[in-house]
């Protein structure tokens, strides 16, 4: 038996989680591009090129933690989102059947 209060409750209780994941992934593909622009202008000067700079900031262990974190944002916020579809596909499906049971329900009077 689907209990959409249940349901309801959690997308509630959850929206402000989710919202501050999605904040968090932003935030770091946004940190992202800047650790590489930090990166590019710190280049060693034996990095001549415009490509050896990239291939530094690329491969620089900051610019890969940036990375790391943006895998776990990511993470969590799908991971809540997906919980907030199934919530409300609880709620769908419950209204589904509330239907159901009142067209069968008239059938019957």
């Amino acid at each position: 038996m689907i209990d959409p209060e249940k349901a309801l409750d959690f997308m509630r209780d959850n929206a402000k989680k989710l919202a501050e994941a999605k904040a968090t992934r932003v935030y770091l593909e946004q940190w992202r591009k800047s650790q590489r622009a930090l990166l590019f202008t710190q280049a060693p000067e034996d990095c001549k090129t415009v490509l050896a700079k990239e291939a530094y900031a690329y491969s620089h262990e900051l610019y890969i933690e940036v990375l790391e974190g943006l895998r776990v944002a990511v993470e969590e916020e799908e991971r809540l989102r997906w919980l907030m579809v199934s919530a409300n596909l609880k709620v769908d499906v419950w209204r589904s059947q509330e239907s159901s049971n009142r067209r069968i329900d008239k059938a019957h009077q």
